[in-house]
């Protein structure tokens, strides 16, 4: 039996676990650094695989290592399993996490054969777009040794190479003098006002930034009540650009809005947050190529063409952009970040109705889809020779 057979027979075997493991963190969603559930659940199954795991890894209690195999490609492969506040896994981070635990307990069935280790880590609070799981598990060390990553994310229809772009979230904290609002209003200093002065000069700016960047943001804290000048309000804003580049060039001016706020009603502000922010994603186009034809496969169609093909303007690849942590592992490492579709349309990423699509059967076969295209190409790695002695020559 050649590896890529034993890979499947052993997915085979844990196929329904997998599926109820995502139907299970699917019911029980949990905040970032708050899984304390999911990650208890993922590390009891790989214990029970026979991997050696090591939980609250780098001073993170709901992060943890999974390893199996003592090849010489190390391959890690990541799960996340935090939700969204409000609209549960509306991200469909339950079939990330599945998928993978699914992903790393085939390829270590053939780990020896193929020359592999593989380490599944569970990667915390990727949702939270500010110093995630990844980015504090890179600072300390948790991919120290991995020679390349790699991880599938839900989405409506399946793209090898999406776009994934810069991204940084920060909270905007202003302080006014509170006042009665009728009787002494000349006597307030209205926090409220800040906002919406700050708000009105981000409108504006949007003419001047490209196309290609994003500003949005929600009120956290709007004031007390209608009659009281709002001495405290608040604000979560997110920036994105193409790049960390771009994204360093564009937020002194989202910040400057701000500032004007403060200027224009005599607040006082303060600005948190947006110190580790997460980087546009570097597919590596080997891995993504191997992945896209593993996919394809089983089956899988894919709305993007393959990196290594010539692009064309105005190709679904160059619409739409989403941020994610594993760009930042893109940076440091080969790796992909696939998304593998769910045929939710016309729900999208974000949605309630995205919710309800990541617990169906087009999900489940997502799950397994995905899990075996993961171990296949670790196994097609190993089995390049140029491939592999690039990535282990990056290490």
């Amino acid at each position: 039996m050649d590896a890529k057979a034993g890979a499947r027979e052993q997915l085979n075997t844990v196929e329904n676990g997998l599926i109820e493991l995502s139907h299970r963190i699917h019911a029980h969603p949990e905040l970032g650094f708050q899984e304390e559930r999911a990650a208890a659940w993922l590390c009891e199954t790989m214990a029970d695989a026979g991997f050696a795991v090591e939980r609250g890894i780098c001073g993170i209690p709901t992060a943890f290592a999974a390893r199996a195999g003592s090849g010489p490609l190390h391959i890690a492969i990541c799960a996340e399993y935090d939700c969204l506040p409000g609209i549960g896994h509306a991200c469909g981070h339950n079939i990330i996490a599945a998928s993978a635990v699914g992903a790393a307990i085939a390829a270590a069935k053939v780990a020896g054969d193929a020359g592999l280790t593989i380490t599944l880590l569970g990667t915390p609070a990727e949702e939270i777009c500010n110093a995630g799981g990844k980015i504090l598990m890179l600072e300390r060390g948790a991919f120290n040794g991995v020679h390349a990553a790699m991880m599938v994310h839900p989405a409506p229809v399946d793209m090898s190479a999406p776009q994934i772009i810069a991204a940084a979230m920060f909270d905007v904290l202003y302080t006014g003098k509170e006042a009665h609002a009728s009787a002494f209003p000349e006597l307030g200093i209205n926090a409220a006002d800040a906002l919406t002065v700050a708000q009105t000069a981000i409108g504006l700016l949007r003419q001047h930034i490209h196309d290609t960047d994003r500003i949005h943001g929600i009120v956290t804290k709007g004031g007390e009540a209608p009659n009281i000048v709002p001495a405290h309000t608040s604000a979560k804003y997110m920036v994105r650009a193409q790049t960390l580049g771009k994204l360093a060039n564009l937020l002194p001016k989202v910040h400057r809005c701000f500032e004007a706020g403060a200027i224009a009603t005599g607040c006082k502000y303060e600005i948190a947050g947006g110190d580790k922010p997460y980087a546009e994603m570097h597919h590596d186009r080997e891995m993504v190529s191997i992945y896209r034809r593993n996919a394809q496969a089983l089956g899988r169609s894919f709305v993007d063409p393959d990196p290594k093909a010539p692009q064309v303007v105005g190709h679904p690849r160059a619409m739409g952009a989403g941020s994610t942590d594993m760009g930042n592992v893109s940076l440091a490492l080969p790796a992909i970040h696939p998304l593998i579709g769910i045929n939710s349309i016309p729900a999208v990423n974000h949605q309630p109705e995205f919710t309800a699509a990541c617990a169906t059967p087009d999900a489940d076969r997502a799950i397994v889809d995905g899990a075996l295209a993961m171990a296949w190409s670790a196994i097609d790695m190993a089995n390049d020779k140029a491939l592999c002695e690039r990535l282990m020559k990056g290490a």
